[in-house]
């Protein structure tokens, strides 16, 4: 093939038991920097709404989101569920429900067995040993720890000076060089970048925000990982272009990221306040819902401005 990505499975140099990959790369004083120079004054929510209707990925087949109630204060009175009887059940209003989604929807995070190559994910490991019949039993969405460090936007639709980039755009690293350039940035280990394109202005018109995604190219992603990042993110469905210009692989930015580079991804964002108030660097404080085993999972990232050193 002419035009390969050559994504391969790696081995993590943290040892091989490791299943968080380059989140081992968050530390202490990082921690502690971020928390101490967040403006508290305001905080930025990236997340989405979940609803019934909602845009999400069912290309291959994925439920769409699905809420209902479970219990009511009329049929509870009804039905009396709870052996309580009628008195108590006019004087107690229950309400309850039942969520069905697939995990990847809305503002979520892709653990790193989300996606692998030839048989394997991250750290080599593989299904003949650590697959069981509902999930994988390792490098699950529980082994992703609170993320708490520098974010950093990459606001590529703002560098290009439009509303949204266009369909199928595929951000090179001199794009995020010079994001990074007009930001007066550098990256630093343990960061965590979050690139707009502007697909999220459109949000929930799914027609816009879904479907030929403008996002990193291979090479851009491969520079991101190159400098030590924790995660990666973006305000669209897959963080990277689509469809693929690789011959050899569908997705070859996941399988980068999560197989080769050890890094989750985060989907969905909502960064047009953080562009809109000019923050390019911010304390992410993020934290999926831990479900043993899957390969995503919500996420409801949190940013405070970052005020400047002295």
């Amino acid at each position: 093939m002419s035009n390969t990505a050559n994504v391969r499975v790696s081995t993590s140099p943290w040892g091989p038991d490791d299943e968080r990959g380059a989140l081992n790369l968050l530390n202490d004083s990082v921690r502690a920097d971020v928390l101490q120079r967040a403006d508290s004054s305001k905080v930025y929510d990236l997340s989405v709404d979940y609803f019934v209707g909602m845009p999400s990925f069912q290309g291959a087949g994925d439920p769409s989101y699905q809420i209902f109630m479970s219990h009511t204060p009329q049929g509870t009175l009804i039905d009396n569920l709870n052996h309580v009887g009628d008195d108590i059940n006019r004087h107690v209003c229950y309400s309850g429900d039942v969520v069905f989604m697939y995990t990847h929807t809305g503002t979520h995070i892709d653990a790193l067995n989300h996606f692998g190559v030839d048989g394997e994910i991250y750290n080599g490991y593989k299904p003949e040993e650590h697959l069981g019949s509902r999930t994988w039993n390792k490098a699950g969405a529980e082994t992703i720890p609170p993320i708490i460090t520098r974010g950093v936007l990459l606001d590529i639709a703002g560098l290009k000076k439009v509303d949204c980039l266009p369909d199928s755009y595929a951000i090179t690293v001199a794009d995020v060089q010079e994001a990074l350039d007009k930001a007066g940035l550098t990256l630093q280990a343990g960061d965590v970048p979050f690139v707009r394109t502007g697909r999220m202005r459109f949000w929930p018109d799914g027609t816009k925000t879904l479907g030929n995604p403008p996002g990193l190219s291979l090479e851009a992603a491969r520079w991101l990982t190159s400098q030590d990042i924790s995660a990666i993110g973006a305000d669209q469905e897959c963080v990277e272009v689509g469809p693929s210009q690789h011959e050899d692989n569908w997705l070859p930015g996941h399988t980068h990221f999560l197989a080769e580079a050890g890094v989750p991804m985060v989907e969905l964002l909502n960064l047009e306040d953080l562009a809109a108030d000019g923050v390019g660097e911010f304390c992410l404080i993020a934290a999926p819902i831990r479900l043993r085993g899957a390969s995503g999972a919500p996420m409801r990232p949190l940013a405070m401005a970052l005020r400047p050193t002295a």
